[in-house]
């Protein structure tokens, strides 16, 4: 082979080694800019601001209904959500619980943008166990409920704080309901004949939905999210209720690396404030909930060792989960 056909043999050698890297290159800046596309900008999330309206609720002491600390959350939540300019409405109810008590309860809603249509629901429950019946001492006695309750309520009063100060607004409206009378069921080891004794303010949302007429888009509800070494896995009946739901949010999390605590794998399916609003109001609300995988054989609790114990106290929140919560919701709520 003589010279010039060596040369030009290397000559067009060099060239596509240049295509080639220069569409190696190309794709992989183009797959970077795919996956930066995935997230929309947002407000940051402030865990330090969530855990601290979850101290604060502590603070009140366990806001089990009839008593002081009960009136005293329910008016701090009141007042904390009109000072972020949300529209504020409340729905005073009675039911009747396990052992035939009659209780009252008062279930709270406010409103973001209002006057938009397209609307998403936020919930959790504001009260407290009024009994540690999982315990081994003081099974008579309330717990703080500082995962159990309190730490839904943080996250929402910080997303709506956020919501309201952020100069870029969601294209939806957003609404917070906060149920009351959510931990009121017979004790654990006591069967009764008694149906449905859990979930009591969200019963009778479901059944007297305010405001008249309403209908969100979907709803998410937030019960015990928290806690240090919470994951999340797909609560079986939202699965059920509204599997899309569920894969935009797990999705929105995996997006913004919170995979390892919003699980891709089915957990067991919970009786909760969504399953009365599926059931009862039709209306598709899926359940962001701490379920812990068990062992074969294993004794634990899916809900975690302090699950209606008074070891639910501020000692096991984490702000990193606080902070994974509500930073994926702001991720949804922005790409509506």
């Amino acid at each position: 082979m003589n010279r010039s056909r060596v040369a030009l043999l290397l000559l067009l050698v060099f060239i596509l080694s240049g295509v080639v890297y220069w569409f190696q290159s190309t794709s992989k800046v183009s797959e970077e800019k795919t996956a930066a596309v995935q997230l929309v900008d947002t407000p940051n999330f402030s865990a330090d601001s969530a855990y601290a309206y979850v101290k604060q609720q502590v603070d009140f002491g366990p806001r089990v209904p009839g008593t002081n600390a009960h009136q005293k959350c329910q008016d701090w939540i009141i007042a904390k959500l009109k000072s972020y300019g949300l529209q504020v409405s409340t729905q005073p109810f009675t039911a009747t619980n396990y052992a035939g008590k009659v209780l009252k309860g008062t279930n709270i809603m406010a409103q973001f943008q209002p006057e938009i249509g397209k609307r998403i629901l936020l919930a959790a429950h504001w009260d407290s166990r009024a009994v540690a019946d999982k315990d081994s001492i003081r099974k008579n006695e309330p717990i703080d409920a500082a995962n159990d309750g309190g730490s839904g309520v943080g996250v929402m009063i910080e997303l709506a704080r956020q919501l309201s100060s952020s100069s870029k607004k969601p294209s939806v409206g957003v609404d917070f309901l906060f149920f009351d009378l959510e931990d009121t069921g017979e004790p654990h080891g006591v069967e009764t004949n008694v149906q449905n004794t859990w979930a009591l303010g969200s019963q009778y949302w479901a059944a007297h939905i305010f405001p008249q007429n309403y209908r969100p888009f979907y709803g998410i509800l937030l019960d015990m999210v928290g806690a240090k070494g919470a994951v999340f896995p797909q609560e079986y009946g939202s699965m059920q209720y509204a599997p899309t739901v569920v894969r935009s949010i797990w999705s929105a999390a995996a997006d913004l690396g919170f995979g390892h605590l919003f699980l891709q794998e089915e957990g067991p399916g919970i009786t909760d404030d969504h399953t009365a609003v599926n059931e009862v109001a039709k209306i598709q609300m899926i359940d962001i909930i701490d379920l812990r995988p068990q062992a074969p054989g294993s004794m634990g609790d899916i809900f975690g060792p302090y699950h209606h114990r008074h070891g639910d106290n501020l000692s096991i929140i984490d702000p990193k989960t606080l902070q994974a919560v509500g930073q994926t919701l702001l991720q949804v709520l922005y790409r509506e």
